[in-house]
């Protein structure tokens, strides 16, 4: 008989590809996914190959939205049996907890980021703090723990060093291994009205918001005019600059949040892929985008920020550039110093990162937190 784990998520689970990635490899397992999210006014129909529930809260934000969060967690744990819990991110953690005490059951805890260190709390303290005694109740306690790079690991060890999990275990959010994506220039081209010659670039993420880069970006191609830059996604930037698109004459084009392989698509076929995440803040400073893994498997050469994870692997494969002067001038030098080079070269090294830098390399990292949390 199939044993039945609960994935909470506080997100509407058809965009979060690090959650459908990790339930593939659960259910490699032997386990049952069963994943618990949320219904948002936009939510499309939902689509994930697992059992799914998605739970309607009366709030959309601030005490109110977090307050219902936790007690629908809990009231859809409660109403079914689960042999295990999945809890990502901080917002699912007290729920995964609370039952897992409860019912006798492992937990396990996935950290995509240093949350209390996130931009939205920044300059709050009452809301960090609130999050901040939360975690320091619960994270110790947790038997198993994973995060998403080495620099957060060592910042919870440095944070709890006495915590049951000892060092967490590191899964980044990386493609699984294919064949590198195809490009279709004038397919995508023609779609968005940028013409063969002229340079493209690309800047995505599920959540465009504040120091993500986008206004960096869009600086950058307006003192460029021969250039072009297509913003995939959402967010508070995102929506800024498509209030700027009518300014850039067809230049700058914004897109909505679409589908892993339509996304996968358009990436291979631009010229450049930009990850200029700005280090304000604890977490953004150590965090690793999944977007640059995204560029490396559809063969394209990067242009990124100077934080210490992207840094690493830009170098250490030589996938791009490392921005010196984060401002729209140094990001140009950057591009200049990636276009110098022929394109076939950014691809022969992008194979060659893909080939280590791929979801099968990461997964025995979840065998390794499944055994340590108890999940016989």
């Amino acid at each position: 008989m199939e044993k039945r784990i609960a994935v909470l998520v506080s997100n509407d689970l058809n965009h979060d590809q690090r959650v459908l990635k990790t339930c593939e490899t659960l259910a490699s397992k032997g386990w049952k996914p069963y994943v618990i999210g949320r219904e948002m006014r936009d939510s499309s129909a939902l689509t994930i190959p697992f059992e799914g529930h998605r739970m309607r809260l009366p709030f959309k934000r601030g005490v109110g939205f977090y307050a219902a969060l936790q007690f629908a967690l809990i009231r859809a744990l409660q109403s079914q049996s689960f042999d295990a819990i999945w809890s990502n991110d901080l917002d699912t953690l007290l729920p995964g907890y609370l039952v897992s005490r409860w019912n006798k059951i492992p937990l396990v805890y996935d950290s995509h980021e240093y949350f209390t260190e996130a931009a939205g709390l920044t300059g709050r303290p009452l809301q960090r703090g609130v999050w901040l005694r939360l975690e320091q109740f619960l994270f110790p306690r947790i038997r198993s723990v994973i995060t998403v790079n080495h620099g957060i690991a060592g910042a919870y060890v440095k944070r709890y060093p006495a915590a049951k999990s000892g060092k967490p275990f590191v899964v980044r959010n990386m493609p699984r291994k294919r064949k590198l994506a195809v490009k279709d220039n004038v397919k995508w081209r023609a779609r968005l009205g940028v013409s063969q010659g002229q340079c493209l670039l690309i800047l995505q993420g599920a959540f465009l918001d504040k120091d993500r880069g986008v206004k960096l970006a869009v600086e950058t191609v307006r003192i460029r005019p021969e250039w072009s830059l297509v913003l995939v996604g959402a967010g508070t930037e995102w929506e800024w600059a498509k209030d700027q698109v009518d300014s850039f004459s067809g230049r700058l084009i914004c897109l909505p949040k679409m589908p892993f392989e339509e996304l996968r698509s358009l990436t291979a076929s631009v010229d450049v892929g930009l990850s200029l995440d700005q280090g304000n803040h604890g977490n953004y400073w150590m965090s690793l985008p999944n977007k640059l893994f995204d560029y490396i498997h559809a063969g394209i050469p990067i242009v990124a920020s100077p934080m210490p994870e992207v840094a690493h692997v830009v170098n250490h494969y030589e996938v791009g550039a490392v921005v010196e002067s984060m401002d729209a001038p140094g990001v140009a030098l950057a591009i200049e110093r990636v276009l110098e080079c022929d394109p076939t070269h950014w691809k022969k090294r992008s194979v060659e990162a893909a080939s280590e830098l791929n979801w099968e390399a990461e997964e025995g990292q979840i065998h390794a937190a499944l055994d340590q949390a108890g999940c016989a």
